[in-house]
């Protein structure tokens, strides 16, 4: 399966990569009307340290703990991609404490958000990775 990986030698730490996925997350049309003045929830995010930058999302675990851990099956596999449906989710986020990359994070509205590859927004290939200048980060198997 493809999945989202990063070559922290070419992370420039820009954070375009966040910005790119939390528009494509937002439903909106236009980027301006869908960032502009508020807070992004990105569902990847640029972590920096001693001057090396990488991006942390979700690694989609085969056998993952945090839809082991989901009290409500509101984690769960589709075509091997660990997705979320936000109206199952009861916001208890115990995903959030047993992943052991911090891919899932609580969002605004209180529930668990992590990345899903851009399954439901693009068309196969993530935001992050086409927005990203230097092409640090790539969608591919390894």
């Amino acid at each position: 399966m493809k999945q989202v990986y990063v070559n922290e030698e070419w992370c420039l730490g820009c954070h375009l990569c966040e910005y790119n996925c939390a528009y494509a997350n937002s439903g909106e049309p236009d980027m301006v009307k869908a960032l502009k003045g508020k807070k992004i929830e990105p569902r990847i995010s640029v972590c920096d340290k001693d001057d090396v930058h990488f991006a942390v999302s979700c690694r989609h675990c085969e056998d993952a703990i945090c839809v082991k851990s989901c009290i409500a099956g509101a984690l769960h596999y589709e075509n091997s991609v660990v997705v979320i449906d936000k109206s199952k989710c009861v916001g208890c986020l115990t995903c959030v404490l047993v992943c052991p990359y911090g891919a899932v994070r609580e969002s605004d509205e209180g529930v668990a958000t992590k990345c899903e590859l851009c399954t439901t927004n693009s068309h196969g290939t993530p935001a992050c990775v086409e927005g990203c200048p230097n092409r640090a980060i790539v969608f591919e198997e390894r």
